[in-house]
């Protein structure tokens, strides 16, 4: 008797099939890519971006949790060689790929993609420097593959509405970066993209709406899981034919467009598509935050009490954030009326602005309860490629004061400068490394190049 359960073939059929034609090229082109082929503003945006990570988790490391958690594992697994970035100890590299994922992830400040809907190099450059290998090249080559496969398949689907995008395609990702840091074969790469599809997680998008901050650990298991998919590799391990097509095409997410995958595949690199982040918030606040920041370059500096009401017209998924409620940092993140709020008591959308004596300011919380979100259908209708938000501020004389944004600064459409990213990571990294070892890591993260060898960059790392 044929199985009739919708969604599920006859394993004859399967058995049957051809591997997708995608992923033989996908294949290929990542075992053959060395560093020469990438175009020279591609492995500068490399270098760019893994700086960007470092000083993202090295500042996220100094959170009470994340120092916590680190102790726990390190003193319960044993020291290792690997660097926990922030922290005294080294750990195992399973582990310090897991703590450096969840710390890049705390402060809300690591880079993105617009188009992949989410955080490419986060759920990749802890994976790398857990398992260094090679020089500089190399490991500019790897993240560069390892973010064009995370952000490629989060293109060719669409995530369900209810998921949380971190830990589910970010997994491949990782996988693709350390497979090519071992030198993988074609066959190789293969069997490491379809044995990390099926490892990602059933993530939610309410954890981050209700500040539950197990969501920041979302890419640390996706780092960790990058370097386990390659032990299954080199065990023999297999997946399924095309676990990519399942998974994102009717498990976790929808409309699975495979040709997406190789369009442009060598010209196009997502990593030079991406977004740096200034605001220390979700970046669907930073539209609004923008607009804000135009207000106050006009009025001068505002303080809450100043101010009667703020309305925030934005796209759907800006929209959601409307709950003044922040009774964590994590969800005063993910809150346009705090963040707008707490952005004009401090000046900006700083990390201490999202603090806990931030949040217990009385002028600050009666401000975020005065804010309402709306979303503007026309808005909606511009994403992916621009993120707008139109703000109306009511003075407590009456006045009004108006401005919009039509993407958030820092994408690729309103850039920031590589001395703005640089002068982040000193700003984040500064702090926990002293400012001549932050000013040595940054050297050599821009340095990066054949016959420069990764492992030099680790030990940089290590406080």
């Amino acid at each position: 008797m044929g199985i009739v359960t919708q969604g599920v073939e006859p394993a004859s059929a399967l058995l049957a099939a051809p591997p997708p034609r995608w992923l033989g090229e996908w294949a290929r082109f990542a075992a053959g890519t060395r560093f020469a082929d990438l175009p020279a503003e591609v492995a500068q945006r490399a270098r760019l971006v893994l700086l960007d990570c470092i000083g993202a988790i090295a500042a996220g490391a100094q959170e009470a949790e994340a120092q916590t958690l680190a102790a726990r594992m390190i003193a319960r697994e044993g020291n290792g060689d690997a660097a926990v970035i922030g922290h005294a100890s080294g750990a195992r590299p399973g582990t310090a790929a897991f703590l450096n994922g969840t710390a890049g992830t705390m402060l809300e400040l690591d880079e993105g993609n617009q188009y992949a809907r989410g955080h490419p190099a986060i759920h990749v450059v802890p994976a790398l420097l857990a398992a260094p290998r090679g020089d500089g090249a190399a490991l500019l080559v790897a993240l560069a593959l390892g973010y064009e496969m995370g952000a490629r398949v989060g293109i060719a689907s669409k995530l369900n509405v209810a998921m949380h995008p971190h830990g589910t395609w970010g997994t491949l990702g990782a996988a693709v970066g350390i497979a090519k840091l071992h030198g993988a074969s074609t066959e190789e790469f293969a069997g490491a993209i379809n044995m990390a599809s099926t490892l990602g997680l059933a993530t939610s998008r309410r954890t981050m709406l209700e500040g539950g901050t197990v969501r920041n650990t979302y890419a640390g298991v996706s780092n960790m899981l990058g370097l386990t998919v390659w032990d299954l590799v080199r065990a023999g391990f297999i997946g399924e034919r095309d676990g990519v097509a399942t998974i994102f095409g009717q498990v976790s997410a929808t409309d699975w467009q495979p040709a997406e995958m190789v369009r442009d595949l060598g010209s196009r690199w997502e990593i030079a598509r991406n977004y740096f982040k200034r605001h220390a918030a979700c970046r669907y606040t930073h539209g609004a935050l923008d607009a804000l920041s135009a207000i106050v370059a006009r009025t001068g500096p505002l303080r809450p009490a100043d101010v009667a009401s703020i309305r925030v017209e934005t796209y759907v998924w800006a929209a959601q954030l409307d709950s003044p409620a922040a009774p964590n940092m994590l969800a005063a993140k993910f809150s346009i009326p705090f963040a707008m709020a707490t952005f004009l008591a401090h000046g900006a959308a700083t990390v201490p602005a999202f603090r806990g004596p931030a949040r217990e300011d009385p002028d600050i919380l009666a401000l975020a309860s005065r804010v309402t979100v709306d979303e503007d259908p026309a808005m909606t209708a511009q994403l992916p490629g621009l993120r707008p938000a139109r703000v109306t501020l009511v003075l407590a004389d009456g006045s009004r004061q108006e401005a919009a944004a039509m993407t958030n600064r820092g994408d690729t459409e309103d850039p920031y400068t590589e001395l703005e990213v640089r002068e982040k990571f000193q700003d984040l990294a500064g702090p926990v490394y002293g400012r001549e070892r932050a000013a040595a890591i940054e050297d050599a993260v821009m340095g990066m190049a054949p016959h420069d060898e990764a492992f030099a960059l680790v030990e940089l790392l290590k406080s």
